[in-house]
C-alpha cells in the first residue's frame, strides 16, 4: 500500500504544479472579466448613463445571490461531487453570467433588442441595460464563488502535507495577475481612436467573457487528471463514504466554533476593503492625481503586480517558518495606514510619488493576508466539511462584498451633489476612503482575536505547515 501511496500523482511534484496551473488559468480569466469595468468606471455614465449608485449596485450584484443561499449550496454541492465536478459547473456559470452582462450593453439591446421593454418597465432611475448586467453579474457571481472554493479545496487535496500555503499562495498570485491584466487592456479594448466608448466599452466586456473559453478547457483537462489521481489512489469518488459526506447538521458544527466567526468576519471586514476600493481605486486616483505621469489604471497597477510577486514568497515563508498569524495582523494594519492616506492626505502632498508608494504598500497587505488567511482555515476545520466552512466563510463575506460598493457609490453621490462628470468635473474620495479605513480597523481588531484564539486551542497558525 505504501509503494502505491507512493507512486501517485499527487506525489509528483510536476503532477502537482500542473494541476495548480490548470486551476489558475480559469480563475485568472474569471477575475479578468470581474474587473474589466473598474479602469473605466467613470465613463459608464456617459456611455449608458449609470451613475455611481448604479455602478456601486452592479459591482455589488456580483454577490446578490450568494448571499440567499447560493454560496452556500455550492459549498455542499462540493462536499457531494467533489472539486472536479464543481468546477466544471462554475466554469459553466461564469459563461453564462458573462453572456447575460455583455447582452445588456450592447448596442441592439439598448435601441430596444429583445426583453428592453420589460426590464425598462420597473425601476425607472436604474437604466435597463444595467438590470440586465445585475442579472447576468449575479449568475456570474454564483459561479466564481464556487471556483473560488472548489479550487481551494482542490488545492488542498493535491498539496496537504507538502507545499500547501505557496500553492494557495499561487493561486492567489495568478489571479491577481488576472486583476493586472484588466486594468491594463480594460482601456485598451474599450478605446475606439482613444477615447472610450459605449462600443468600446462593450467590446472589452465581449473579450473579457470570451476569453474564459479557455479557463473552461482548463478546468476540462483537470477534470481528467484528477479522475485519475482517484483511480491510483483507489478510490471511486473524490468523496468517498456516507460517513465523510456533508451533513446539515455540520452547519451547526462550523456555527458553535468562535474562531470561525473570527476568520468570517476578518475576511469580511479585509475583502470589503480591497474588492470594493478596486472598483473605484482608478476613479479616486483619476480625481486626486489630475497631472500624473501616467494614467490611473496603470499606477493601479502596481497593485496587483505587488501582490502577485508578494504572496508566493509569503506562502513560502508560511510553509517553511509559519507565523501566520501575526502575517495577518501586519496585513491588516497596513491596510489601515494605506486607505487613511488616501483619505486624509492634503492634496499638496498627495503627490504621484505618495500615491504610488501607498498602492505599493496596499499590494504587500494584499500579499500577507490572503497568503496566510487561507492555509489557516484548513488548520482548525476537518476536511470532511471544509467546503462548507469555505462556503459558509463566503457567504459572510460576500454579504460585505454586496453591500459595500451600494453604500461607497451612494455615499460619493451624497458628498459630491454639483459633479458634472460629463463636464470633466472631479468626485471627493474623503469619505468613502475613510469607510474603507474603518473596515481595515474591524479587521485588524479581529486579527488580534484570532492569534489569542490560536495561543488558547493551539491550531498552529504561528507553525510552519511543510510536514517533515
Amino acid at each position: 500500500m505504501t509503494e502505491k501511496i507512493k507512486h501517485t500523482l499527487r506525489e509528483s511534484p510536476a503532477a502537482r504544479w500542473a494541476v495548480l496551473v490548470l486551476l489558475g488559468v480559469t480563475m485568472f480569466f474569471i477575475n479578468v472579466f470581474i474587473d474589466i469595468l473598474a479602469p473605466i468606471a467613470p465613463e459608464l455614465y456617459a456611455a449608458f448613463g449609470w451613475s455611481p449608485a448604479t455602478y456601486g449596485t452592479l459591482s455589488g450584484s456580483m454577490y446578490m445571490l450568494n448571499i440567499v443561499g447560493f454560496i452556500l449550496l455550492a459549498g455542499i454541492i462540493l462536499d457531494r461531487i467533489g472539486a472536479r465536478k464543481s468546477m466544471l459547473i462554475a466554469s459553466v456559470l461564469v459563461l453564462i453570467g458573462a453572456g447575460i452582462k455583455y447582452y445588456g450593453m450592447t448596442d441592439y439591446f439598448v435601441n430596444g433588442g429583445f426583453g428592453f421593454d420589460f426590464f425598462n418597465s420597473f425601476l425607472p432611475n436604474t437604466p435597463a441595460s444595467a438590470k440586465v448586467a445585475i442579472v447576468g453579474f449575479a449568475i456570474f457571481g454564483v459561479g466564481l464563488e464556487m471556483a473560488v472554493i472548489s479550487s481551494m479545496r482542490a488545492i488542498i487535496r493535491w498539496f496537504k502535507g507538502k507545499e500547501m500555503a505557496l500553492a494557495l499562495a499561487m493561486q492567489v498570485s495568478i489571479g491577481r495577475l488576472g486583476i493586472m491584466f484588466a486594468m491594463f487592456f480594460g482601456v485598451k479594448w474599450a478605446e475606439t481612436n482613444e477615447i472610450i466608448t459605449a462600443s468600446g466599452i462593450t467590446t472589452a466586456v465581449a473579450i473579457s467573457a470570451l476569453l474564459m473559453l479557455i479557463g473552461l478547457f482548463a478546468a476540462c483537462i483537470y477534470f481528467i487528471v484528477d479522475t485519475k489521481l482517484d483511480r491510483q489512489e483507489g478510490v471511486k469518488a473524490e468523496v468517498v463514504s456516507d460517513e465523510d459526506k456533508f451533513k446539515f447538521s455540520d452547519i451547526g458544527v462550523i456555527f458553535s466554533s468562535r474562531t470561525f466567526w473570527i476568520v468570517a468576519g476578518l475576511c469580511m471586514f479585509y475583502y470589503i476593503s480591497i474588492f470594493t476600493f478596486q472598483r473605484y481605486a482608478v476613479w479616486m486616483l483619476d480625481s486626486r492625481l489630475i497631472d500624473a505621469p501616467m494614467p490611473a489604471n496603470q499606477i493601479f497597477m502596481f497593485l496587483p503586480l505587488g501582490a502577485a510577486i508578494l504572496t508566493p514568497l509569503l506562502g513560502f515563508f508560511l510553509d517553511f517558518k509559519g507565523r501566520g498569524a501575526t502575517m495577518l495582523i501586519l496585513g491588516s494594519l497596513l491596510m489601515v495606514i494605506c486607505h487613511s492616506i488616501f483619505a486624509l492626505a492634503p492634496d499638496a502632498m498627495f503627490t504621484f510619488t505618495v500615491a504610488v508608494a501607498a498602492i505599493v504598500l496596499l499590494g504587500v497587505s494584499f500579499s500577507l493576508v490572503p497568503a496566510a488567511l487561507w492555509p489557516a482555515i484548513p488548520k482548525f476545520i476537518e476536511p470532511r466539511i471544509l467546503g462548507t466552512a469555505f462556503a459558509l466563510i463566503f457567504w459572510i463575506q460576500n454579504v460585505g462584498l454586496t453591500f459595500a460598493p451600494k453604500l461607497i457609490g451612494r455615499v460619493l453621490e451624497v458628498t459630491n451633489p454639483y459633479v458634472d462628470v460629463i463636464a470633466g468635473d472631479v468626485h471627493n474620495f474623503k469619505v468613502p476612503m475613510l469607510i474603507f479605513a474603518s473596515f481595515g480597523v474591524f479587521a485588524l481588531i479581529l486579527s488580534f482575536l484570532l492569534k489569542r484564539q490560536d495561543k488558547i486551542h493551539g491550531y498552529g497558525l504561528e507553525l510552519p505547515n511543510k510536514q517533515k
